[in-house]
């Protein structure tokens, strides 16, 4: 059966929220919180739980700003089916795209379709972006079209662009069952406090913003609001759109990253990132196949039988202390 063929399962509902413990820094112990959201699949690929709802998804997705608006080029509509195909081979689950991406989510409809991808792998992300207070039903409709799909997993208002009127029209799909999970994004640090306002206003399942060792204020009050609410996090521009990898390139790693499995500074920054208790998954995109399975590797623990056990903290992960370390040790290589 193709992913057109297969209706993702029920979600989970009545779950309550995790109301985890917001990070203080010198409070509860860093990786003690992060412990109790970790579960390693049958994949091999760690998985972070959604507080709504307590499933779990990989802690590594696939963006598709830019990589994936590939028009209707047969070659690299190829190129990009071939990327999702190792994306879903090891392990991997949610794909994001937006109205703004161009062409990205025929590109992923198309890849989907190729591939022949059950309904049930994929955690389908897309967002709402228009300034039509009347016209974000049609968009979604056009998106979930574009996808191949009749449901998405979750909805996202893009960049905030009109919330007011977008996340109302969202909470009534997801109330009525058309919808799985509701969120907002940004993809700018300077606004961070009209999130901080969202988010206390509005019963929000997912935020998406911008995070990696050199872009750090979500740390300050975004990330301890998640937990503290019980808000999933996506982080988008894990790599500054691969300009930080680009910078890093021909830098010598330093000692301890062999330590965590961490062999490229790609790896080093995606441990870095997931390793914060509130991040349930990064998306970073590529047009690479080798990249995506170098990304989903930064997720892998080791091979010594702990799939599907939850009472584990995988040592692929830097705790508190060795964050600081690999944040210094980028700045100090750039």
């Amino acid at each position: 059966m193709t992913f057109a063929d297969i209706s993702r399962r029920t979600f989970l509902t009545g779950a309550a929220r995790l109301g985890a413990v917001a990070f203080a820094g010198a409070g509860v112990p860093f990786m003690g919180m992060a412990r109790a959201q970790q579960v390693v699949s049958g994949s091999g690929v760690l998985h972070r739980k959604i507080p709504a709802s307590g499933e779990t998804i990989p802690a590594i997705g696939l963006g598709s700003w830019i990589t994936f608006n590939v028009g209707n080029d047969p070659v690299l509509l190829k190129n990009c089916a071939d990327v999702m195909g190792a994306f879903f081979a090891g392990g991997g689950k949610m794909i994001d795209s937006s109205p703004m991406y161009g062409s990205s989510q025929a590109t992923i409809g198309h890849g989907l379709a190729a591939l022949g991808i059950a309904r049930d792998q994929v955690f389908a992300t897309d967002k709402v972006w228009t300034g039509d207070e009347n016209g974000g039903a049609e968009q979604i409709a056009q998106s979930a079209k574009n996808w191949g799909i009749s449901r998405f997993d979750l909805l996202q208002v893009h960049n905030m662009l009109d919330w007011e009127d977008q996340l109302p029209m969202l909470q009534a799909k997801k109330a009525a069952g058309e919808l799985g999970y509701i969120g907002v994004t940004t993809s700018h640090q300077r606004r961070h406090e009209l999130l901080s306002v969202i988010m206390q206003r509005e019963p929000l399942d997912f935020i998406q913003v911008p995070y990696n060792p050199l872009d750090r204020a979500v740390e300050n009050r975004i990330l301890p609001m998640a937990q503290e609410r019980g808000i999933a996090v996506i982080i988008n521009r894990p790599f500054r759109g691969g300009h930080l990898t680009k910078a890093l390139r021909g830098k010598a790693l330093p000692g301890f990253a062999g330590d965590y499995g961490a062999q490229s500074w790609a790896q080093l920054i995606l441990k870095y990132i997931i390793s914060h208790p509130a991040v349930t998954c990064a998306i970073p995109a590529t047009t690479k196949v080798d990249h995506v399975r170098e990304n989903l590797a930064a997720a892998m623990p080791d091979k010594g039988g702990n799939a599907g056990k939850t009472d584990i903290l995988p040592d692929i992960l830097p705790d508190e202390k060795m964050r600081h370390a690999i944040a210094n040790a980028i700045g100090d290589a750039l």
